[in-house]
């Protein structure tokens, strides 16, 4: 299902979304109707609109397309917002913006997923503050981790100091805290909900901490908490105890209803 502006999308609009790529989105879960951390998602689009356009987003407008998109479905759904204008052009992308609102709707992935195996790779995001539209440097990236035989990839500095996987944000536990890297990574809703309700530090992590490391996790709207087994050839517990509890305590939190 895809809806502009709460109406059937055309193939023209999509294909200015496919050609021109400027934009910026956020996926959320929807359960019965509730989304975990709805607020921050709201948050993310009217934000991230003022940065890619310069102009303001109405969080109560968002809302009832995704609302109208859902159209009072039980059970659980994907659903994503995408904020483009699709007058902009190729070569005229600095002419004053009129942005419009796509939601689209996709099944959940699978409630249990097997641990990553990811690959470590020098790579910084394009204004990795933003959830934008600009995927090809990440998917480039995890295909070139999968055809090396890993699942997905994880992004380093120069230097080795880690921040954020393709589509994801990373956690640590060494012992004593969870660890979320200090770098330029995207705010992730998934993190920020499990910030809110625990006791998690924010630090530099860097490839040669790894050994030192007990567990590390994935986190994203659509994934949960997800087990990370190895990183390049260093082994982690997939079964960690913290793991089981940052699930658990992500799945506890209660969802904020769409209406």
């Amino acid at each position: 299902m895809a809806e502009l502006d709460g109406h059937p999308v055309t193939p023209e609009a999509l294909a200015a979304l496919a050609l021109t790529n400027l934009g910026h989105f956020t996926s959320m879960r929807v359960d019965d109707g509730r989304v975990r951390g709805l607020p921050l998602h709201l948050s993310r689009l009217v934000r991230d609109c003022r940065i890619v356009f310069a102009a303001d987003l109405d969080p109560e407008h968002v809302l009832k397309l995704v609302r109208h998109a859902v159209g009072g479905r039980t059970g659980s759904l994907v659903v994503r917002v995408t904020v483009f204008d699709p007058a902009l052009e190729l070569g005229h992308p600095g002419a004053t913006a009129a942005p419009h609102i796509l939601v689209t709707t996709r099944p959940v992935a699978p409630t249990v997923l097997p641990a990553l195996r990811v690959k470590a790779c020098v790579y910084l995001r394009d204004l990795p503050m933003v959830k934008h539209v600009g995927l090809f440097g990440s998917l480039y990236h995890r295909r070139g981790a999968q055809l090396d035989g890993y699942d997905d990839a994880l992004f380093t500095d120069p230097t080795g100091v880690v921040s954020e996987g393709a589509t994801w944000n990373v956690g640590f536990f060494d012992g004593d805290n969870v660890i979320w890297p200090k770098a330029d990574v995207l705010p992730g809703v998934t993190m920020g909900l499990l910030q809110q309700v625990g006791t998690h530090v924010t630090a530099p992590v860097t490839l040669d901490m790894l050994g030192s490391m007990q567990a590390a996790f994935a986190t994203n709207t659509s994934i949960g908490v997800r087990p990370i087994h190895m990183i390049d050839g260093v082994n982690l517990l997939d079964d960690h105890p913290i793991l089981r509890e940052l699930h658990a305590t992500y799945i506890a939190i209660p969802g904020d209803s769409l209406e």
